[in-house]
Parts: C-alpha cells; structure tokens; sequence
C-alpha cells in the first residue's frame, strides 16, 4: 500500500513538473552546464517570476533561448558573482555555445523584470553592459559578426 502510494506520488510529480525540467533542460544542455545555476536562479526568482521566465523559456525560437541565456549571464554576474574570471568563464560557455552576443538595453529591461525580487540595482546592471559589451568591441581591424 505504502510502495503504491509512493510511486503514484513520484509519477505524478514528475508528470506535474515534466515541462518545466524539460525548459531548463534545453537551457543548461544548449550551454553544456548542469541544471543547478538554472534552477537556483529560478528559485531566486520567486514563485511568480520563476514560473514567467520557465514560460518564457517553453517558447521554441532560438531569440528566447538568447534573451534566456541572458538573463542567466546577468544574474550569475550580477547577482552571484562579479569577478573578472566569473565573467571570463561565463563569456567562454556562451561562446562555445553559439549564444554570445552584445547585451541589449531590451535585454537589460527583461532581466530586470525576471529578477525583480532580488532588487538588482539599474546603475550596477548598465555598468555589467558596458563592461560585457566591452567583450564585442572592434580591437585592431578586427570586427565581430553578431
């Protein structure tokens, strides 16, 4: 009775929660990294922003799973950790994952809105900009395709 409860609780969870792991998932496999900073960032998120960005990400087109990638980069910077190798390290993923690009001021505005909870402040997110943009700046002739 107890192992039919159980595995009824287990199928059931896992049927209730399959669209959002499959979400995150496509999230973390595209960057080759675990799940773990995906969902910690989700979690951190809140309830109702947590469910707006797994919403967000569900969507199939390659510029939601950027804007994604994103907002993750802005938060593990941002909010985690702001130092010169975290960024450098986090430039590497993106880049081996055909995700690295200029972040745009709309970006900026949708990480703000999923990170809302976290109160990140705007002054410290345009400085982050700047400084990641500095990645995709011309350096002696030589000009980076977006």
């Amino acid at each position: 009775m107890l192992a039919t409860l159980v595995v009824v609780f287990v199928v059931g969870f896992r049927v209730l929660t399959s669209g959002s792991r499959r979400a995150i998932r496509r999230l973390s496999e595209r960057l080759s990294i675990d799940v773990v900073p995906v969902e910690s960032m989700i979690d951190q998120m809140g309830k109702v922003q947590g469910e707006a960005f797994l919403q967000y990400l569900h969507r199939p087109d390659e510029s939601h799973l950027q804007n994604a990638a994103q907002v993750l980069l802005i938060w593990q910077i941002v909010i985690v950790d702001g130092s010169e190798q975290n960024l450098l390290q986090w430039h590497r993923l993106l880049q081996k994952s055909r995700l690295a690009a200029p972040i745009t001021d709309a970006q900026v505005r949708l990480a703000l809105g999923f990170l809302r909870e976290m109160e990140p402040d705007m002054q410290e997110l345009n400085a982050f900009q700047m400084r990641y943009n500095a990645f995709f700046q011309p350096e002696d002739g030589v000009h980076w395709l977006h």
